[in-house]
């Protein structure tokens, strides 16, 4: 959520800003509300004076004019009634304020380029070569049906569409994937968490899924009513919800794992084949929490180890610095890491690496304290895939393919596959 204060001091440069993202973003009732609640403050402020003056107008009168009391008795009384009216009313505003701003996005940080969509996006770096295939390459779906280890037909008629049953060694793979993820992320200082699968309505507002997005998450019946997870990121980052840090232990830094859920309300019609695009997946998510001067330092370092995850896979990628058009809500700058893929020809998505700065910090109210008797002040939290683990478990049927339907399986991975090179039908 952004500062109120800031918005109404800054008004039009943050609306620029804002309305960079594009969207259909209607700012023309907070601007209303925002010029409402500084004039309220102007009049309240000059009735306080008045106010104040009066007091002591009656002092001196109690002594020289006592017929003029009453007189000015009957204006304090409208000047204190008058203030009573529009302290209720300022009230008012400043609630229904806070009611649109947690609808309003992150602003984009002066960094981030200006566009409207991911053809917007700029390139910053690229990693390795395209495999050279000497056959036509297939997609994930087809050789994992192939292989006898991905069945689509089965789970929908379990769960519906847009799910999968993952067999044999894939499913193995997924496994260890996960574990590989882990011990490469905990070996550069992230604190290991498995966090809850079920969380409450204030733990999503605290990061920002609520209440925009609900209609894009799965939620139980009953009280207290709980979300499913669309990311580890909603519970560890609300892990520390409503405390102070020790400022000296910045940046504290986590990684988890956990299945997620996403109703994907919004994508009819996309990636309607295979596991792009699942209802239910797993990843691998990296969560920091920072000092407001260095967190855009440590979103560069976020950045780079989730890269690292595919240089020791071997898996061609590169990376691009998202537009303010195609940022998500509570980021003001992001970073997409998108893999290669060449059974569809083109870089896929594979982890989204942002830096919050204290958007999701004030919803939340996690804030620092350097030294005893300084004032807290909030921190800055981010985010990113380390990564989306179903992804990357078709780059790799897709990259280390062989012509015979045979995947083999990267250096890296084999320890975790118990010795196991390569994948074949079952």
């Amino acid at each position: 959520m952004l500062d109120l204060k800031n918005v109404a001091q800054n008004f039009d440069a943050v609306v620029a800003r804002l309305q960079s993202r594009g969207g259909s973003l209607d700012l023309g009732p907070f601007k209303n509300l925002v010029s409402e609640r500084r004039d309220l403050y102007v009049a309240m402020e000059s009735l306080s004076a008045r106010r104040n003056s009066a007091n002591e107008e009656m002092k001196r009168k109690a002594k020289e004019d006592p017929a003029a009391l009453e007189s000015l008795r009957g204006e304090m009384r409208a000047v204190s009634q008058s203030i009573k009216e529009k302290e209720g009313r300022l009230k008012e505003v400043e609630e229904e304020l806070s009611r649109i701003l947690l609808l309003i996005p992150n602003v984009p940080h002066e960094s981030v380029p200006l566009g409207t969509s991911a053809d917007d996006n700029v390139q910053v770096s690229i990693w390795g070569e395209k495999p050279n295939l000497p056959f036509t390459p297939k997609q994930h779906f087809e050789l994992g049906e192939k292989l006898g280890m991905l069945d689509f037909e089965r789970a929908a008629k379990v769960s519906g569409s847009r799910f999968a049953f993952y067999k044999g060694a894939l499913a193995r793979m997924e496994r260890a994937l996960v574990s590989f993820m882990i011990d490469v992320h905990t070996q550069k200082g992230y604190v290991e968490m498995l966090p809850p699968y079920l969380v409450l309505r204030e733990t999503m507002m605290g990061t920002g899924q609520l209440p925009k997005f609900e209609e894009d998450a799965f939620k139980t019946v009953g009280e207290p009513e709980r979300f499913l997870i669309p990311t580890s990121e909603v519970p560890v980052t609300n892990y520390h919800s409503d405390e102070i840090l020790d400022g000296e232990t910045l940046p504290v830094k986590y990684c988890s794992f956990s299945p997620c859920f996403r109703a994907e309300a919004g994508s009819a019609g996309k990636d309607t084949r295979g596991l792009i695009r699942q209802h239910q997946f797993h990843k691998v998510e990296l969560v920091k929490f920072s000092h407001p001067d260095s967190s855009l330092d440590e979103l560069e370092k976020m950045k780079d180890d989730a890269c690292d995850i595919l240089k020791l896979l071997g898996l061609h990628h590169r990376v691009v610095l998202l537009c303010t058009g195609d940022m998500g809500f509570a980021s003001r700058k992001t970073y997409d890491i998108e893999v290669w893929l060449p059974g569809q020809g083109t870089f896929r998505e594979i982890s989204s690496c942002s830096d919050c700065g204290d958007f999701q910090a004030r919803r939340a109210k996690i804030r620092f304290r350097t030294q005893k008797g300084d004032k807290p002040q909030l921190l800055h939290t981010l985010n990113g895939s380390g990564l989306a683990v179903g992804r990357t478990t078709i780059a790799i049927l897709e990259n280390y393919q062989r012509e015979d339907g045979s995947i083999a399986i990267p250096e890296a991975l084999v320890p975790y596959m118990g010795g196991l090179k390569e994948l074949r039908p079952l």
